[in-house]
């Protein structure tokens, strides 16, 4: 009797620490959601937990705003994230796979080599990228942005480190003898044993595509190219006169609805990855 007392304790202690965070983790999110509905002035009075009025008006204005291309940003966003989250997990993916699956003399200092770049901030080699691109005449396009993230030695770990768990060689070995050629091996068999962390990457590279700030500030000019971060560092750096935090705070709720999108659409395979597994030798 006392065992089942101290299990319910535990189960209802349990419950209130995830309801506690759950809450923290959702009141920054109706932070923004409130202020959204209220005008600039009301923001200068400060905060209310009511929400008000003015999400219609703050949304046609963010919208018709002639200096602003609220849409054309989030084009412009959608296409660099998604790029890069196909590239950036196929690739890494496809990267993992051959080094765990092949032995050569390089096989160590290639690991060794990628995961030296994995330790390498952005920062450093910024200006060397920034170079290269105007030397390549690549600036003010989204090429940038999308091209270098066949190269991320963080999902290539994640990638490998799954491979390892998951993919048991002799079921490369057999679609071998079967007369399976390499790539199709890749594509057919590897691929849907790691649509898990496929799913889990591309969200994780999605939303760090979505939100990075630092090198479309660098390289990208004309406002018709301009991703959502630029564009709402635009509002937040307007001048005293023209300066509207309603609408900075609904360019922000406007931007997250994509990321929500993306997590909804990739969420079960997730959840999937809780129970997917293969043979194992």
């Amino acid at each position: 009797m006392q065992n089942k007392n101290n299990f319910l304790v535990n189960k209802v202690f349990r419950y209130i620490v995830l309801i506690i965070l759950s809450i923290l983790c959702l009141f920054s999110f109706y932070i923004l959601l409130i202020s959204s509905t209220r005008s600039h002035a009301d923001l200068q009075k400060g905060f209310s937990a009511l929400p008000g009025e003015f999400f219609w008006e703050n949304l046609k204005k963010v919208a018709n705003d002639g200096t602003f291309p609220m849409f054309r940003g989030i084009l412009n966003s959608v296409w660099v994230s998604s790029a890069v989250a196909v590239i950036c997990t196929y690739f890494s993916a496809l990267t993992a796979y051959g080094i765990y699956r092949y032995d050569f003399k390089l096989k160590k200092l290639a690991f060794t080599f990628i995961m030296a770049i994995l330790v390498m901030p952005t920062q450093v080699t910024a200006m060397g990228f920034l170079r290269l691109i105007t030397n390549m005449k690549l600036n003010d396009t989204l090429w940038p942005l999308i091209i270098p993230s066949i190269a991320s030695p963080a999902v290539f770990y994640f990638m490998y480190s799954y491979l390892q768990a998951s993919l048991s060689l002799s079921i490369v070995e057999a679609a071998r003898i079967d007369g399976c050629g390499e790539f199709a091996i890749f594509n057919r068999i590897v691929l849907p044993i790691m649509k898990p962390a496929i799913a889990v990457q591309a969200i994780f590279v999605f939303v760090g595509a979505w939100n990075n700030y630092f090198i479309p500030a660098l390289i990208i000019d004309s406002k018709d190219k301009m991703t959502v971060p630029v564009l709402i560092a635009t509002l937040r750096g307007a001048d005293f006169m023209n300066f509207d935090m309603a609408k900075v705070y609904m360019m922000i709720v406007v931007a997250i609805i994509p990321i929500v999108i993306v997590y909804l659409l990739l969420s079960k395979y997730i959840i999937a990855g809780v129970t997917l597994g293969s043979v194992k030798e």
